[in-house]
């Protein structure tokens, strides 16, 4: 009879799942275990390494470590001892597989899916096994509870911490902020950040001269320098717009590329056509990468 309901491999600092088990259980006391995981998931860097909230039917025990916790849901009658043991197992299966940087670079929920097979192999394995087959794990982390045992919670606590409806009380009302990913950068994106980079250090080093000459001698010049420095502003702007999304993209792509070139239209005499063609040129390129660099599709959140 299988012990072990769920398990999963969530972040610490933000509670971002990982990668989960796909095992589907219907019964409604399953599902409000899940609901009530996912919340205790969020606060994690709150509590010790260990804890376990216990349920009349179902528990939850959960183990982090550095970056990453693994969190499992138990049969109430589970040992404890073993539990923790599944979850040292699968916390160091994880740590094989992935990297630290990997793990603080993930941005959706799910990002290692395919660890998914692994969980379900350690599942399996605890789930037929017996405390006599694994007597070595099964000694340390019993000497490990009694010198440092989990902290007890319930799982009401969780429900509550989390701003969830509990005995007819509102519950505190929580908005969450739509994060937009973008498409991969591209060999011709990078190239047109490069440039813009280039151009923007050109227009910065040209101001910034002739601004040390305009306000010592030549006080008319103070036009020329603003305009130095406004396609330097733009190449910025136009670095970010194609890096990260804006509400708003096209129009400030124009009203950036139109800067650009009035800038450089009233800078001739101080640059010469080729000069003005190039900068012009660049600016082109980088607008057409952002106009051209979407949104990605919205992940499907592949039912787990």
């Amino acid at each position: 009879m299988s012990m072990i309901f769920f398990a999963c491999v969530v972040r610490v600092r933000d509670g971002l799942p990982l990668s989960a088990s796909t095992d589907f259980h219907f019964n409604q006391d399953f599902m409000e275990c899940r609901k009530r995981l996912k919340a205790l998931s969020s606060i994690l860097a709150q509590y010790p390494s260990r804890g376990t909230a216990k349920g009349r039917d179902l528990s939850i025990h959960f183990l982090s470590s550095g970056d990453i916790a693994c969190m499992a849901i138990c049969s109430s009658s589970y040992s404890t001892i073993m539990a923790f043991c599944f979850l040292e197992e699968l916390q160091w299966e994880f740590a094989a597989s992935y990297d630290t940087t990997s793990i603080s670079l993930a941005s959706r929920p799910y990002a290692f899916l395919e660890f998914d097979n692994i969980i379900q192999k350690v599942k399996c394995h605890f789930n037929c096994a017996s405390g006599s087959q694994m007597k070595a794990s099964w000694e340390k982390v019993e000497e490990e509870l009694k010198f440092r045992p989990p902290v007890q919670l319930k799982l009401e606590d969780t429900e509550l911490m989390n701003g969830m409806t509990n005995g007819g009380h509102a519950g505190v009302h929580v908005e969450v902020v739509p994060t937009y990913r973008m498409q991969r950068v591209t060999p011709l994106g990078i190239l047109s950040l490069v440039l813009n980079i280039m151009c923007g250090a050109l227009n910065l080093i040209r101001g910034v001269h002739l601004a040390e000459y305009s306000f010592q001698e030549d006080h008319e010049g103070i036009g020329n320098v603003i305009a130095f420095f406004l396609p330097f502003l733009a190449c910025v702007f136009q670095c970010y717009l194609y890096l990260f999304y804006s509400s708003a993209r096209k129009m400030k792509t124009f009203v950036l590329f139109f800067s650009v070139c009035l800038c450089n239209i009233y800078l001739y005499g101080l640059r010469n056509l080729w000069q003005i063609a190039f900068h012009i040129g660049v600016a082109s390129l980088s607008s057409y990468q952002i106009l051209t660099r979407q949104l990605m599709e919205k992940q499907p959140d592949c039912g787990v």
